[in-house]
């Protein structure tokens, strides 16, 4: 073939460009005459802006563990806080936070220490640090008259930071589908799991951690188990795709810290107005023994349950949820 011939002169103007796009690098072959539109100079500041800076959104804390968190909408309007569930990191809560955002609330969502593009430290995989963490976040950034949400084990988080830092930056408070007063089964708490539950989980993990959080998520989690449920695959790989990304070491201990800690005296501290929202068809945190329980520990609190709903409601019933809290912060 002529180095003249229009082929040959197309193959050899053809440039490689990278585009990062979900954690990975896709190498694409532009034709030159479309690619030389764009300045070097245009060129640089375009991939500046593609590039992520994760450093730009990070806080340090006084044992050196770096979060990552996320911060919507516009700086000027009414706070709220999102604490995300086990092992997953805040992307868990795009549905809710893209809607309070584009409603005018400025969203504050950060990975937990261990899990997401938060680092991962050996020590400190507990519910004291986890709260710590959260009020670093809140105090760091200056938040106040806050609305704090917990799904699940953020759901701890929430109630442990009340119990330790108190409200006097909390205008309001919210528990998703949340583990408090008590996930483990004891003779005080007769409505909880047995340890095997979790020590189940603990060795399915060493085992083969990347089969059960496959498994978590096509079952039980989002109640596709369920007769007649309709199973989203997105959602599953979104739950494992987060899952993968925490530390090993940090979701292992998670585990006890979201089962075992008792937050009993922790619920006794509310005294802001609180919205607690549960499925009666909840199979990882048994209603009865959390979001019905917890309404007695804080009778001030409005309880809404939903019909038939699983665990992972943020997803199954995210519009139901969404403007029921819409509500609940005009409210």
């Amino acid at each position: 073939m002529s180095d003249k011939s229009p082929l040959s002169r197309d193959s050899a103007n053809r440039r490689s460009i990278v585009l990062i796009g979900m954690g990975a690098a896709v190498s694409t072959l532009v034709p030159k005459p479309a690619y030389a539109l764009i300045s070097e100079s245009e060129k640089s500041k375009a991939e500046l802006t593609q590039s992520r800076d994760l450093s730009a959104n990070t806080i340090t804390t006084s044992d050196g563990v770096v979060l990552y968190y996320k911060d919507w909408g516009p700086k000027t309007g009414r706070v709220v806080t999102l604490s995300h569930g086990w092992p997953l990191d805040s992307d868990s809560w795009d549905g809710q936070a893209f809607f309070l955002a584009s409603k005018g609330f400025r969203v504050i969502a950060h990975d937990r220490r261990g899990h997401g593009r938060s680092s991962q430290p050996w020590d400190g995989n507990d519910m004291d640090h986890y709260a710590d963490d959260l009020a670093k976040v809140i105090n760091t950034l200056d938040l106040r008259d806050v609305t704090i949400m917990g799904f699940s084990t953020g759901g701890g988080e929430v109630a442990r930071y009340v119990g330790r830092h108190g409200t006097s930056r909390v205008a309001k408070i919210c528990l998703i589908s949340s583990v408090p007063p008590l996930m483990l089964k004891t003779a005080a708490n007769p409505g909880g799991l047995p340890i095997v539950v979790f020590d189940g989980i603990r060795a399915g993990m060493i085992a083969d951690r990347s089969q059960v959080f496959r498994d978590i998520p096509s079952g039980p989690f989002y109640g596709f188990n369920r007769a007649g449920a309709k199973k989203s695959q997105g959602m599953i790989d979104s739950w494992w795709r987060q899952g993968m990304n925490g530390g090993f070491k940090n979701t292992f201990d998670s585990i006890k810290a979201f089962s075992e800690t008792d937050f009993t005296e922790d619920l006794k501290k509310f005294d802001k107005p609180t919205l607690i929202v549960h499925g009666d068809d909840d199979q990882i945190v048994p209603i009865d023994a959390a979001g019905r329980a917890s309404k007695k520990l804080v009778p001030h609190a409005t309880l809404k349950v939903y019909a038939g709903a699983p665990h992972g409601l943020t997803e199954t019933h995210r519009d139901q949820l969404n403007e029921d809290l819409l509500a609940f912060l005009h409210s």
